[in-house]
């Protein structure tokens, strides 16, 4: 093996590179001498396709390498020594070199034995082990893609798992796993990044991610008790192999443009809406704005990646260091964000071993007064231009909206995050089937977040034409600093005995963690504009304020699992996990949480030796229950407000305090109960692969608010109690065939689909929840109640469009009464549902939910020679969207969608589906309501890899070049931004994005645009 040293002369400056960040993290080197390099390919046997992550070792020696991205591996070897091949899932080969230089090896899949090894809870199984429903996603099928994290890169990928993404420079998806289990409880999966526990992963490189197992049943999950409900995705980390230092760099960039812009009325199309909605001529002047054109651009995006790796059979390092920047679809809106990684093992001898993992994260987000500006840049009016000569148009002079322009430049939102989140590991092994593991983590997070309004008056300083009420007579300036911190600690003993045809693998053991929460907020007024003076002490002290707030609570687990294997045939699983959180009161605080599995094998059976479809086909069941503790931490904990003046005679008031929210104490665990089939199967020697499971999953004892009495005192007429139960059940479908045409071409072909059903079968005391409120009247929009799912729109049926006077006076009930005698022709016509002769809120209807009946993705793929191809397809269908933004015009001077104005209601026109012209304030009807199917094609990659004849002449192992595009096609039938709305979307001041709870989702209201992207990429290894 060649000999490595600090005193080599580099060569060229990659090679400066990496021994620059060798030194920087001080990482452990190794020698060895060779007189003979070989190099190779390693791919799979039945597609051809280059095989990342294969351990090439010398045999009987700790030498050995691993292959890249590629497949492709480099070593130095005795001429006459043997290489070992091998790989997860794939059968072990030996391979003698006698004395060639160039070896190239397919490996076939280990069908039979099933050895392929998935990450469960605290531990590791052979998948043909499992009983749980679990998926796993190799990092690889997720890297290629031009996205932040890779819950993004995940849609489309599992079945069972529902990825809602939002373009949002910097912002996570909303991740469903077997559909709504809460309503007012946190519904977001878990997160395990090598053994942490998070709730969010913006920090993490997806270049450094070797697998993302999805945990989906309770089965799987129970043995994270209070944290499973939700499902649990576990994230596996890249970490060092023996063999001589390997640098990778993985890098894309691209422009991202705005998939689809709502056609907004231009002036002359506005003014002859407006005129006949007011009854008054409307100019169309010289001027038609395109407000969407003025805030949005087409933005940048780059994401760059460097590793380096190796070790010997004594250490093992992975380093990394990543940037990615997203410029956002909204001007003055950007994310950035710097990362690095250090993943080491240490073996001390042959029981002994510990280990790191590490990572930092700088994010900065410069945030866009999205929610501000975007509303107003589908209100404003295009006959108003938006800024000349450094002056804006006033829009507010001539209705009540501001200028989406004014809105973004004159604020100056940014947060800066810094996060370390990492882990440490002890591992002794007194004997080969006993292990003792302690693992240490912890994720510190300190966000500190600016808020900077300019000052402006409504003048002609500001303004083309001075007036309105858009304007800010005081600048003014806000500074949150908000801390986290979250550390675990777990101590787990693993038995694992094979006695003959029994294997028995036990695992008990206990876990704690902390999480704390502190925030400030400072404000003053008249702060100057320079940059330089943006510091709370330069403002106006008379008008400061100040503002804290915080969180703590605990947990403290014990666990237990008991694996039994007969003759790899016949499975079990058992699990009891004990979990006590702080969240709850004293006679409620622990939970408990059981779960059972079975498996049987079938193909192993004696009866099955001689068919030749079946490489593998299993059965499985299983039964748990998880618990929920993601609710407020004073939940129960009755709080008295002070300084509350209370007036007594001669109307003097006099301070007092009093309890001014009532608070349950007795709130208790919200339970999921879950129970699951499942077949799976790999058929025709690996080429087909299957699975398909029926789940039944039922929430119990969820938190909502229930009315009290006013005369309770309590001041907003509600308080938090256990009192729901949320029902969900399914299908799920996965398909995967891979074949060979010749040696040079192969294929797969990929899809799962997931059909859900969720319904409400339990709301003690009968109290429906209503949210969704919108506009100035905020009239609720939907409703979760008994038999429905959770957030259903109810609303009034429109039954068509009033064609004259006889129409409406002949619109009557059962006893003659008209229905809606003050209505003009051109006016919606609602169904009068109860009949008594008048259309009010008693009138509405369940018209569908957010939540889509079936969703599915169709993964393909083609490799020949060098090049190869993936297409990734994503849709969901039977779920309905409710177009908020359209139901939020309030005045007959708001613009509106050129649609509408084309197609509205005109005397004699015969339409039924659009009112005539009118000032809007419309109540909340099936006219708002719009079918949310859509097809997407996710992405789309074409790969190049340089022939390997090519590559020694420039001394690299492997160089790829691709062009990818990101969301480049959607077939949807909405006619607004997007039909992926994961709610009420909102962005705090701390540059936190808030998607709103599940009664509110599936309304777009200020809906991000989806961008489009078309990037291009180089991988390098050395």
């Amino acid at each position: 093996m060649e000999n490595f040293s600090f005193y080599r002369k580099p060569n060229g400056p990659t090679k400066r590179l990496v021994w620059l960040l060798f030194i920087l993290f001080i990482n452990p080197a190794f020698a060895g001498t060779a007189p003979i390099r070989i190099t190779g390919k390693v791919t799979d046997g039945a597609t051809s396709v280059g095989l990342p992550g294969v351990t090439v070792q010398v045999k009987g020696t700790t030498t050995g390498t691993v292959t890249d991205a590629t497949g492709a591996y480099s070593i130095q070897a005795e001429e006459n020594a043997t290489l070992v091949f091998s790989s997860i899932g794939y059968t072990k080969i030996d391979v003698a070199i006698s004395g060639r230089i160039t070896i190239n090896v397919p490996l076939m899949e280990d069908t039979k034995s099933l050895t392929e090894v998935v990450v469960v809870g605290y531990g590791t199984q052979r998948k043909s082990d499992v009983t749980g429903a679990t998926v796993t996603i190799k990092g690889e099928d997720l890297v290629k893609q031009p996205v932040l994290t890779a819950t993004q890169a995940l849609q489309g990928k599992a079945a069972g798992v529902q990825i809602i993404s939002s373009g949002q420079p910097g912002s996570s998806p909303v991740v469903r796993i077997r559909g709504t289990g809460s309503a007012l409880g946190g519904t977001a999966a878990l997160f395990v990044v090598d053994g942490v526990l998070t709730d969010d992963i913006t920090n993490i490189n997806t270049a450094d991610i070797v697998n993302v197992d999805v945990l989906k049943d309770a089965s799987a999950t129970a043995i994270y008790g209070s944290r499973g409900a939700n499902g649990v995705i576990i994230i596996t980390t890249k970490r060092g192999t023996v063999g001589k230092m390997t640098v990778n760099y993985s890098g894309n960039a691209g422009f991202r443009i705005p998939s689809y812009l709502v056609p907004m009325a231009n002036s002359t199309e506005y003014a002859n809406y407006i005129s006949a909605a007011s009854g008054n001529i409307i100019s169309a002047g010289n001027t038609s704005t395109d407000w969407y054109k003025q805030v949005l651009r087409n933005g940048f995006q780059q994401n760059h990646g460097l590793s380096i790796n190796g070790g010997t059979d004594k250490s093992t390092y992975y380093l990394s260091a990543g940037y990615y920047t997203d410029q956002g679809l909204v001007i003055d809106n950007q994310y950035k964000r710097f990362s690095i990684r250090a993943n080491n093992d240490f073996t001390f001898n042959k029981y002994v071993k510990v280990g790191i993992s590490a990572s930092y994260a700088n994010g900065d987000n410069r945030i866009a007064n999205l929610s501000t500006a975007y509303n107003d840049a589908y209100r404003a009016a295009p006959t108003i231009q938006s800024k000349e000569n450094g002056k804006y148009g006033n829009t507010s002079v001539y209705q009540n909206v501001g200028n989406p322009l004014l809105d973004i430049e004159k604020n100056n939102n940014r947060a800066l995050d810094n996060r370390l989140l990492g882990s440490a590991y002890l591992e002794i092994k007194p004997v080969e089937w006993l292990t003792f593991r302690s693992n240490i983590g912890g994720d510190w997070v300190n966000l500190n977040s600016r808020v900077y309004n300019y000052q402006f008056n409504n003048d002609t300083t500001t303004f083309i034409n001075p007036g309105g009420n858009q304007r800010n007579p005081n600048s003014n300036l806000q500074f949150i600093n908000t801390r986290t911190f979250h550390w675990t600690w777990d101590n787990l003993v693993t038995v694992n005995r094979k006695f003959g045809k029994h294997t028995i693998t036990a695992l008990v053991g206990t876990t704690a963690e902390k999480y704390t929460l502190t925030s400030f907020t400072a404000f003053r007024k008249d702060v100057p504009a320079a940059q330089n003076l943006w510091y709370i002490g330069t403002g106006n002290a008379n008008t400061s304020t100040n503002d804290g707030t915080g969180d703590q609570y605990n947990r403290n687990s014990y666990i237990g699992r008991l694996n039994y294997n007969y003759n790899d045939k016949y499975l079990l699983t058992a699990t009891l996990r004990a979990d006590g959180s702080s969240r709850f009161p004293a006679q409620n605080r622990w939970g408990y949480f059981p779960s059972v599995g079975a498996g049987w094998i079938i193909s192993n059976e004696d009866f099955m030796a001689n068919q030749h479809i079946f490489d593998m086909l299993k059965l499985r069941g299983s039964w748990g229950k998880v618990g929920n503790d993601r609710i407020p931490t004073d939940a129960y904990t009755v709080t008295v407000t002070p300084n509350l003046a209370y007036p007594f005679g001669g109307g003097i008031a006099t301070p007092g305090s009093a309890i001014t929210q009532i608070k349950d104490p007795n709130v208790k665990w919200e339970t999921t109960e879950e129970a699951d089939l499942g077949l799976e199967f790999t058929a025709l020697n690996g080429r087909l692969s299957g699975e398909f499971n029926y789940y039944n999953k039922k929430s119990r004892d969820l938190l909502i608010n229930v009315k009290v009495p006013s005369v309770t005192g309590d001041a907003d007429g509600v308080v938090l109690t256990n009192a729901a139960s949320i029902q969900n059940q399914g299908l799920e479908f996965t398909l995967n065939w891979r074949g060979k045409i010749t040696n040079d071409l192969s294929y797969r072909i990929g899809g799962n689909a997931t059909l859900n059903q969720n319904k409400v079968i339990g709301l003690n005391g009968g109290q429906p929840i209503l949210d969704g409120g919108i506009g100035a009247n905020q009239q609720y929009t939907t409703r979760t109640d008994n038999g429905q799912p959770v957030g259903s729109f109810y609303v009034l049926q429109v039954l068509g469009v009033f064609q004259n006077d006889a129409d409406i006076s002949n619109y009557k009930n059962a006893t003659g009464q008209v229905i809606q005698p003050s209505a003009n022709p051109g006016d919606f016509k609602y169904q009068d549902t109860n009949g008594d002769g008048k259309i009010d809120d008693n009138d509405r209807v369940f018209a569908g939910s957010y939540q889509p009946k079936a969703y599915f993705g169709l993964n393909l793929g083609l490799t020949y020679k060098g090049f190869d191809l993936s297409v990734d397809f994503y849709g969901n269908v039977g779920n309905q969207i409710y177009n908020g933004k359209r139901a939020f015009r309030q005045s007959v001077l708001d613009n509106v969608e050129r649609s509408v104005a084309y197609k509205r209601w005109t005397p004699g026109s015969g339409i039924q589906t659009e009112p005539a012209a009118n000032s809007g304030n419309l109540p909340p009807s099936t006219y708002f309501i719009e079918s949310g199917n859509f097809a997407r094609i996710n992405n789309l990659t074409l790969g190049y890899r340089v022939p390997d004849a090519v590559l020694k002449r420039v001394h690299v192992s492997s160089i790829r070049v691709f062009i990818t595009g990101q969301n480049l096609f959607t077939l949807k039938k909405y006619s607004g931004f997007t039909a992926e709305l994961p709610g009420f979307s909102t962005t705090s001041n701390a540059g936190i994005v808030t998607n709103g709870s599940p009664t509110t989702q599936g309304i777009e209201l200020n809906a991000y645009p989806t961008p489009s992207t078309l990037a291009f990429g180089l991988n390098i290894g050395f």
